[in-house]
């Protein structure tokens, strides 16, 4: 048995039962009405905070696919640029190199993309995606613009294309 199976029926001997539905519904309100301190002010947190709450979403949508944010950038990226190389692909994603090549070794496991050796430097390979990459990541992006359109639904179209524009002029 486990511990909380047991501490569960202790509490039960002990009198003490879950609060009733009404009871955990106010607890819930309660913590919601946290106050955030200085984090109210920083954009950082509020950034931090719409990624997970969009990646969530992401995740959700192509679950069929079992693909992350990263892998799928990586397959959109690679689709419009192929034959670019591991180095240029991390510094326009902007992920570590180490990292990316745990991506790719992931998704060449998994037949998506292949390295070729580069027709243009020896030391570097070339990144296409396979047919069956070509054929699967079809398919996301479709399940991808499900996704972006649900982000306009509960945004709103409007704030939805402010915040893209915004954080394009970052770049």
């Amino acid at each position: 048995m486990l511990v909380t199976e047991r501490q569960s029926q202790r509490d039960q001997a002990d009198g003490e039962r879950e609060p009733p539905l009404a009871d955990r519904e106010r607890l819930r309100r309660k913590r919601q009405t946290l106050e955030l301190g200085v984090l109210d002010g920083h954009l950082g947190y509020f950034v931090r905070r719409l990624q997970v709450w969009i990646f969530q979403d992401f995740v959700r949508a192509l679950a069929s696919f079992d693909i992350r944010p990263a892998q799928y950038s990586v397959l959109i990226v690679i689709e419009a640029n192929s034959g670019l190389s591991q180095a240029d692909l991390a510094e326009r994603l902007g992920i570590e190199r180490a990292r990316l090549v745990r991506l790719l070794d992931g998704l060449e496991t998994r037949k998506l993309i292949r390295r070729r050796p580069s027709p243009l430097d020896r030391r570097s390979h070339a990144l296409v995606l396979t047919r069956e990459g070509r054929n699967s990541l079809k398919r996301m992006k479709l399940l991808a613009a499900e996704h972006e359109t649900n982000l306009a639904r509960r945004l709103g179209p409007q704030r939805r294309e402010t915040i893209l524009a915004s954080l394009r002029d970052l770049r």
